[in-house]
């Protein structure tokens, strides 16, 4: 363990093996920081906060804030992360609020570049790239392998789906669907994330398959989209990648503005 002389620690404080913390560092109290951690200078880690193995955090980066919500009320909310993340400089990720869960979760895997903001309740699952000056609203859910590029800015309770792309500049306020390209100003479904899906590993028969469901949700002139669905779902041996379509969008349908997570709203609070 490589702990600079001029960093700060509170003595409570839970500290794993082989972790490295630079000067002017400020870890809280309740904070506990497992094995394999870099900890650049100037890094603040405050609040009920939990960081796996193996993550760099670079300077000036603020984890473990309390969330920037009026309703908040000072409650014992938490921010987990998991391993293997690289947090640039200047990122800041807040902790849950009691009306929207408790928690933030940020799993493994995952890159935000600097100056990107994760507010609070998000919940940020494997391999998510997160761009320069990403802003995410409360409430956010992205999905494994998305990538947001920089200066998106996502409204609150917005879902962003497994391998898609979201475009710079572009701001989301609709649930954007796993596979697909999403940006402009409005945003707008452009096409298969298929370069994405090439590198991710997809096959190409299977990048066929995501871009003629693509081409029917999206380019059919005489079906809407909840007969397609039904479509879908009538057929035997539907395959994976279009049932993970098709269950997102029948989870939008629940929802309210386009926005499944709207549709937990009245869960959260009753939680809290």
């Amino acid at each position: 363990m490589k702990i600079h002389s001029a960093a700060i620690i509170h003595p409570k404080a839970e500290i794993g093996k082989d972790v490295e913390i630079g000067p002017f560092s400020v870890i809280g109290e309740h904070v506990k920081i497992d094995n394999g951690n870099i900890i650049f200078n100037n890094v603040t880690i405050t609040g009920n906060t939990t960081i796996a193995n193996n993550n760099v955090i670079f300077p000036n980066a603020v984890i473990g804030s309390e969330p920037q919500d009026l309703k908040y009320r000072g409650g014992q909310t938490k921010l987990i992360i998991g391993s293997n993340n690289i947090i640039r400089e200047c990122v800041t990720i807040n902790t849950g609020t009691e009306k929207g869960g408790g928690e933030t979760l940020i799993g493994d895997n995952n890159y935000f570049m600097a100056c990107s903001h994760i507010a609070h309740d998000c919940v940020i699952e494997d391999n998510v790239l997160v761009a320069n000056g990403v802003l995410l609203g409360g409430h956010i859910k992205i999905e494994k392998y998305a990538k947001l590029m920089g200066l998106a800015g996502i409204q609150p309770f917005v879902t962003i789906g497994q391998y898609s792309y979201v475009g710079g500049l572009t701001r989301i306020v609709q649930d954007v669907p796993p596979y697909m390209i999403v940006e402009g100003n409005p945003a707008k479904v452009r096409q298969v994330n298929a370069i994405g899906l090439e590198r991710a590993g997809f096959s190409q028969d299977k990048i066929n398959v995501i871009k003629e469901a693509f081409r029917q949700l999206f380019r059919s002139e005489t079906l809407n989209r909840g007969q397609i669905l039904s479509e879908f779902e009538n057929q035997e041996n539907l395959l994976p990648e279009v049932k993970v379509l098709t269950d997102f969008f029948r989870n939008v349908d629940k929802g309210k503005s386009g926005r499944y997570r709207e549709s937990l709203r009245l869960a959260l609070t009753s939680v809290a």
